[in-house]
């Protein structure tokens, strides 16, 4: 029997402690190390979760371990001098989203890994989710035929502030923080697209961003999607973290419904299928579905490098989605339908 695959965590910030949990699951792998610069997290997150050494430089954990992959959940700002260094020595990596700041970082990254022949996948978990993963099944399975028309909404008014404080000063915002995930969702689904047109707002008070988008996408296979993302929607009940939505074909409809639930319509026949969580000990609400998701997405990447595949949301295949960004913001900015650039 193959010996688990060994990585470590660059980065104990708040999210990373879902990628921590997530990989004390996952058999084929065993984190052995972490890192970060400020010492007491480093140390805090080695002992909770079991994990034998402690690094603040990430040059001495790379020139010290001898890895089979490392897994980056830091802000983005750290993203290319990180990937770059992890590729350098050969390491494959998987990388939390936004991926880089703009798609010429995004380039410049998926060049440096593919140069150095090491797989460089996007931590991309929205299409991981159990929810997402019953709906691209029942696509698969023709039941509402040829897709036509999609929206999807992710609407809240959490304070995102507390957590992450950092983003009242992010000039690139709600796009790059979740407009990435819907956007990623929506090639899932819906395939790629050739035209993109956004309207951005800024709603609350003193930020430096926009924290609310509405994009429309013009898809390759003749669909049109929208997505509609804020972090100034009041409403009650307040449906974070969910995703809600339709899809619709030329033989039927799926609407995304809070708490899980799918309603299909097709030929005439209706049914609601409720897509549950994996019950693990470890989540909690409202984040479970994302936590769950973060476990999926993981999984896919230790399989990916086991097989010797490309993953789902590779470097390359990720600048497709950094490609409709870089258009939703050319587009608000000028108020014109944008081609995406093509790689």
């Amino acid at each position: 029997m193959t010996r688990p695959l060994q990585g470590a965590v660059i980065g104990c910030g708040f999210f990373a402690q879902n990628h921590l949990a997530a990989w004390t699951e996952l058999g084929e792998a065993d984190i052995v190390a972490v890192c970060d610069l400020v010492p007491a997290k480093a140390q805090a997150a080695a002992a909770k979760f079991g994990v034998p050494r402690v690094y603040t430089d990430v040059n001495e954990l790379l020139a010290t371990e001898r890895l089979d992959f490392v897994d980056i959940p830091t802000t983005v700002d750290t993203h290319e001098a990180l990937v770059g260094l992890s590729v350098s020595h050969g390491v494959p990596v998987i990388v939390q989203k936004p991926f880089g700041p703009d798609l010429a970082a995004c380039r410049r990254m998926a060049v440096a890994a593919r140069s150095a022949g090491v797989p460089l996948m996007v931590h991309e978990d929205f299409r991981f989710q159990n929810l997402f993963q019953a709906v691209r099944r029942i696509l698969d399975e023709g039941e509402i035929g040829p897709l036509t028309f999609g929206r999807l909404s992710w609407r809240t008014a959490i304070d995102v502030y507390a957590n992450q404080p950092y983003l009242v000063h992010t000039k690139r915002f709600m796009i790059m923080d979740v407009g990435v995930h819907m956007l990623d969702l929506a090639r899932f689904l819906f395939g790629d697209a050739q035209d993109v047109f956004c309207r951005t707002q800024k709603v609350k008070q003193g930020i430096a961003g926009e924290d609310a988008a509405t994009i429309v996408l013009s898809h390759d296979n003749g669909a049109t999607s929208i997505v509609d993302i804020s972090y100034a929607s009041r409403r009650d009940p307040d449906p974070f973290p969910q995703t809600l939505g339709e899809i619709e074909g030329e033989h039927g409809s799926i609407l995304i419904e809070p708490g899980g639930t799918l309603r299909i319509h097709s030929r005439g026949q209706t049914r609601t299928q409720r897509v549950g969580h994996d019950a693990r000990a470890w989540t909690s609400e409202p984040w479970t579905q994302i936590q769950d998701s973060v476990v999926h997405t993981q999984r896919h990447f230790i399989q990916s490098l086991l097989r010797s595949e490309e993953p789902q949301t590779s470097a390359r295949n990720s600048l497709h989605t950094y490609g409709l960004v870089e258009a939703a913001y050319l587009s608000a900015e000028t108020g014109a339908v944008v081609t995406p650039e093509r790689e």
